[in-house]
């Protein structure tokens, strides 16, 4: 069933398994005691940040499969993206799997995003069980959309600090674990924001429009939710998120946590914290789910959001479209 932009699930698909690798800087925080793998050098034994990135993400997917006690044979799709041209860390990571693949870029929201295209399939009798899975590095990422890191650049204020991490959960039609009950479908939301730095700023609006979606067409507010869980728009693009649902009625700050807020031990030293695919899905794959199963958190709504710029669109003046897709989670 459809309200608006959100799909209903007759029969929720379940989380049954998930997995997470983070970086050591990472690991200083919430997920050095959640993740399932640090990386004691952010290279991860390969010969670039890239091919680092990739085994990051092969690693989380490879591991999720194998804490749900199932094998390659028994996935029918895996459903992931990350932040590089062409999204090739997922692509060749995709390699070292015999089973489908089906490549999602929605930037830093594609978390939420694969597990809303899982639970459609599975929801819909096409698939049985689905992996959802991303991940991003910080080398990686901030030579492709900032500046080499040899040049070493002074960071502005409003800047977030990338994650090097990734993660991934195997979702199934049937099995104890944690429901997928609806998902929102976001919309692109364009504020005129240019700054590559101000992340938060460019990505708040989008965030803001799918959560006050959800709750128009799911019926609830944010005191039905344990957690209102956004990813990546670090303490700056919190407080506007915050600001612009408070204008439309909606007092979220009781419950609202962010993702690139949690993830650092102490977050002025990355200024406005964490972002990156990998931020919402370390956290989510390794904190929440934890948490969840352990009944510490029982309804949770998870947003991801994902600014929708490249290299070419940000060095010909172009403002950044952003999204955000969001999934409910109940234990």
């Amino acid at each position: 069933m459809k309200k608006g932009n959100t799909v209903f699930f007759k029969k929720p698909p379940v989380i049954t398994s998930f997995a997470a690798v983070c970086g050591s800087k990472e690991s200083e925080g919430v997920l050095g005691e959640f993740a399932d793998i640090t990386l004691v050098d952010d290279m991860y034994g390969e010969s670039t940040y890239e091919k680092a990135e990739c085994k990051m993400l092969s690693s989380a997917i490879a591991l999720a499969i194998e804490k749900g006690g199932l094998e390659e044979k028994d996935i029918d799709v895996l459903m992931s993206g990350d932040l590089l041209n062409q999204i090739i860390s997922a692509s060749f990571a995709a390699r070292d799997f015999n089973f489908p693949f089906l490549g999602v870029y929605s930037a830093c929201s594609t978390m939420s995003e694969t597990l809303l295209l899982g639970a459609m399939l599975i929801n819909a009798g096409y698939v049985k069980r689905a992996v959802a899975a991303t991940g991003s590095h910080f080398a990686s990422a901030e030579r492709q959309y900032r500046y080499p890191l040899e040049l070493g650049c002074t960071r502005p204020p409003q800047a977030q600090w990338t994650v090097t991490g990734a993660g991934g959960c195997v979702i199934s039609d049937k099995g104890n674990g944690i429901k997928i009950v609806n998902g929102t479908m976001g919309k692109v939301c364009d504020f005129g924001v240019t700054d590559v730095n101000n992340m938060g700023a460019a990505m708040a609006p989008a965030a803001a429009d799918t959560i006050m979606q959800h709750f128009k067409d799911t019926g609830t507010d944010a005191d039905d939710y344990d957690l209102i869980l956004t990813g990546d728009l670090g303490a700056l693009g919190s407080r506007i998120l915050k600001d612009l649902t408070w204008e439309k009625g909606y007092d979220i700050s009781p419950k609202h946590v962010d993702c690139g807020e949690m993830v650092y031990k102490v977050i002025e030293k990355e200024f406005q914290g964490g972002s990156g695919a990998g931020c919402s899905a370390t956290i989510l794959n390794s904190y929440i789910f934890t948490k969840m199963n352990a009944g510490l958190y029982k309804r949770v709504l998870f947003a991801a959001t994902g600014a929708l710029l490249s290299t070419v669109s940000s060095q010909q003046g172009e403002s950044i479209p952003c999204i955000s897709h969001a999934v409910q989670l109940e234990v």
